[in-house]
């Protein structure tokens, strides 16, 4: 399990990365185009927004397993005993049945989008629509991940930190 885990945490990532360069280089030409030759191709801003969302889709699993995501944990750790494991779990859980439920509409969303093409780079928006299914499919296997560590008693729930991280 260990293994998938790796695998998923590395393509999560890797596709993270990759989105970060196109969101990179869609702005340099943005800033190029406007400061030095004073004319910014169109495409660059739907370009960006593209590469925004999945750069969100692809680094919110993570940002969930490193407890980036926003947390309301005050209250929650304060309580005595097993309570604070408790809430953690029922929370795990309760993020992967949402994003479980919401999967069926994100499809249907993404399956609108083929009949749809973007104006400036004409590409079909299910490509684009497609990212919440990332998004929601990627929080739903972290969480889950979480919740069986949890129950297999391999892990407290919190938030997994990664070597070398500053917090």
């Amino acid at each position: 399990m260990r293994h998938l885990i790796s695998l998923f945490e590395r393509l999560s990532r890797a596709a993270t990365g990759i989105a970060f360069v196109v969101l990179m280089i869609a702005v340099l030409i943005q800033v190029l185009g406007r400061s030095v030759f004073s004319d910014s191709p169109v495409w660059t801003e739907e370009l960006t927004r593209f590469a925004l969302l999945y750069l969100a889709a692809c680094g919110v699993g993570l940002s969930y397993r490193n407890g980036d995501l926003v947390n309301v944990d005050l209250v929650c750790e304060t309580l005595p005993g097993p309570w604070p494991w408790r809430l953690r779990l029922i929370s795990a859980l309760a993020t992967a049945f949402l994003c479980g439920a919401l999967l069926a509409p994100a499809w249907q969303f993404t399956s609108i989008g083929a009949f749809q093409t973007s104006p400036a780079l004409g590409w079909r928006m299910n490509y684009i629509h497609i990212s919440v299914l990332v998004l929601l499919s990627s929080l739903l296997v972290f969480s889950l991940l979480r919740a069986v560590a949890m129950l297999a008693g391999e892990s407290d729930g919190l938030p997994q930190s990664e070597p070398g991280d500053a917090s």
